[in-house]
């Protein structure tokens, strides 16, 4: 029996109903008592609101603001440093998802080094990490695992099968980070005006809608969780709107197709199972955050890559291309058409910062739909 995907999405799509509420969001708005600065934290609701055109059928007194949700956008050059120097060992395979194969870090891309020689696979499947682990006995096998809580639980679950199966050749690099830190870090800088967030909704399939409740009552901003299709955007930006006007903050979930308060508790408890909050994590743009990043604990800190080939990895810190505005726009004060290099020296056949690279980020969005004036 054959099932039409189309029925997952098409009535989400609709013109006549993104215009529908297109309009009630214009006539709310005029009783907005101040600009709406919307961030859209998850890079997949920037892409969104660019393909769709949804800017553009809003009021002047509601604008969009890129947050930091790409996990490939936010990872600083040093982690991607760290990726290249595991893939020069001998006998190391490294194994990464396909977007970080593009990421520059210091010295060029894991790409510039794959062509140079380095057995570096991208893989779309982290399950594939234990086949090329089964296939590869005596090389060992690092899996550089990137990603917010969305795909945490498939790397907990990679890890408990290979520890049931005693492939003991695999590794792992973990880059992990969490989005509420994130936030706190945003709203914490005087300079950014957000009032209103658009809440990335796969993160909260797996940790449920109740991580974005202590936002809400600490920065009295509305939340709506959101789905990725143009009704399901604008949907929220009505809501949002309302709450606004309203003069109330509360958490709202748009995405109740997906999405519930207390999230995947299977998942939850696999990812506990095998990690550890860190005790800060440099992000891309934001500098060190407290608490917003997870390392392999104990039971299976024998797996670490960052303690079993310590002694090759880079731990100085280091800053993106000084032309680059990637840190500004990870941090909601700038956008894309603001950075100088922007559709010239950086593109994204020749990035020069990750928002370009990534499916995901803010920078390739603009330059996908937009492109350059």
């Amino acid at each position: 029996m054959s099932f039409d995907l189309k029925k997952l999405y098409e009535g989400f799509r609709d013109a006549d109903t993104v215009l529908s509420l297109a309009e009630q969001i214009k006539q709310l708005a005029v009783d907005l008592p101040e600009p709406m600065q919307v961030m859209e934290v998850c890079g997949g609701h920037t892409h969104t609101i660019m393909k769709y055109g949804l800017k553009q059928l809003l009021p002047d007194n509601i604008d969009f603001i890129h947050g930091p949700g790409c996990p490939v956008c936010v990872m600083p050059k040093e982690r991607i440093d760290h990726a290249a120097a595991l893939a020069s060992q001998p006998n190391v395979i490294l194994v990464t998802l396909g977007d970080m194969i593009r990421v520059p870090g210091s010295k060029g891309s894991l790409a510039q080094y794959r062509a140079q020689g380095c057995d570096i696979r991208p893989i779309y499947d982290p399950l594939d990490c234990l086949a090329i682990a089964l296939d590869n006995p005596d090389k060992d096998v690092v899996f550089f695992a990137i990603g917010f809580e969305t795909s945490t639980p498939m790397t907990a679950i990679v890890i408990e099968l290979a520890e049931q199966r005693q492939v003991n050749n695999l590794y792992f690099h973990i880059n992990h980070v969490l989005v509420p830190p994130a936030i706190d870090v945003v709203m914490a800088d005087p300079a950014v005006k957000v009032n209103a967030f658009i809440g990335p909704s796969h993160v909260s399939v797996i940790e449920g809608a109740k991580i974005y409740r202590t936002v809400v009552e600490k920065y009295q901003t509305p939340v709506v969780v959101a789905g990725f299709e143009p009704v399901d955007v604008m949907e929220s930006i009505l809501r949002l709107t309302k709450q606004r006007v309203a003069g109330i903050a509360e958490l709202d979930v748009q995405y109740t197709r997906a999405v519930t308060e207390e999230g995947n508790t299977v998942a939850q408890a696999a990812v506990k199972r095998c990690f550890d909050i860190r005790d800060s994590f440099r992000w891309r743009g934001l500098g060190p955050i407290a608490n917003s990043a997870l390392q392999l604990n104990e039971k299976y800190r024998h797996r670490d890559a960052e303690i079993k080939f310590a002694a090759c990895l880079p731990m100085t810190p280091i800053d993106d291309h000084k032309a680059c505005q990637c840190g500004d726009i990870l941090r909601g004060l700038a956008k894309p058409k603001d950075c100088k290099v922007f559709g010239r020296g950086c593109t994204p056949q020749t990035p020069l910062g990750s928002c370009m690279v990534s499916s995901e980020g803010a920078c390739n969005a603009y330059f996908r739909y937009r492109g350059v004036k």
